[in-house]
């Protein structure tokens, strides 16, 4: 188990930095005295992003990068080592959902969701986790979902994606902590932040959209579990408890989900 008490000089790598929780992500790691790459494929995003941290004194580097795209991935991860000599951090967040029925789902962009949310998190990990290896030392962040411990109706391919990183995670992590590289995974609820378009949030369950985070309360997490070298958290917490409940009363379990999620579209 390794802690990262000191942001300090860390070359961080964030995926999905143009926005929502991957741009606070890199603000506070930046306020807290890392080098932030920013990942991510709109160029005027991130140039504002760098631009708001480089202006309170932090230092942020921008690479333009399409995460599904294995080659640019390489060529983008090659290039931050050249420039930086090494990366401490990597935080794999690029990632988006839909809210629909699987069966009337877009079968090209069901491929297009895999692609960006678990095999953009491969390709970076695949990319640069050698050179931790290497270097005996480095953190693995995996943002992943609540919809990768329960699968939740009309989130089918968004679960498919998250259950897969959760899995990949895990057996990662066993593989590399000895060699001095640690794996945290964050599964968080619904969080506030653009991620939810308005079709989305008009399908969601009242319950789940009363039930909302602010996105720098995950990242206040995520921070703190890193520190105290946690390997995986949910949050809200509370909702760790669906865990337990799904283990001991499937049965009940399944029913509540339909009642909940299972509702006509208003």
């Amino acid at each position: 188990m390794r802690r990262l008490e000191s942001w300090q000089g860390k070359v961080t790598v964030i995926t999905g930095a143009s926005s929502g929780i991957g741009r606070l992500l890199a603000i506070h790691a930046a306020k807290a005295g890392a080098l932030v790459v920013l990942v991510a494929r709109n160029e005027e995003r991130l140039t504002a992003v760098s631009s708001e941290i480089q202006a309170t004194g932090g230092k942020a580097d921008v690479v333009i990068c399409d995460v599904s795209d294995r080659d640019a991935v390489f060529r983008a991860a090659q290039a931050i080592l050249e420039r930086h000599g090494r990366v401490d951090v990597l935080l794999n967040n690029a990632g988006y959902g839909r809210h629909l029925r699987f069966a009337e789902w877009d079968l090209n962009d069901i491929e297009r969701m895999v692609q960006v949310n678990l095999l953009g998190a491969i390709f970076w990990t695949k990319a640069l986790l050698p050179h931790m290896l290497d270097r005996g030392s480095g953190w693995l962040v995996f943002v992943a979902s609540v919809a990768g411990k329960l699968g939740v109706p009309d989130e089918s391919v968004y679960c498919a994606t998250k259950f897969a990183m959760i899995g990949m995670a895990e057996s990662i992590s066993i593989e590399v902590e000895d060699a001095g590289i640690h794996v945290l995974t964050v599964c968080p609820g619904a969080i506030d932040t653009e991620f939810f378009s308005e079709e989305m949030l008009r399908r969601m369950p009242p319950v789940a959209k009363k039930n909302m985070i602010r996105p720098e309360r995950l990242v206040a997490e995520i921070m703190n579990a890193l520190a105290k070298g946690k390997r995986e958290i949910t949050v809200p917490r509370s909702i760790a408890a669906g865990y337990i409940a799904r283990t001991l009363f499937p049965r009940f379990t399944r029913a509540m989900v339909k009642r909940v999620a299972l509702r006509p579209v208003e």
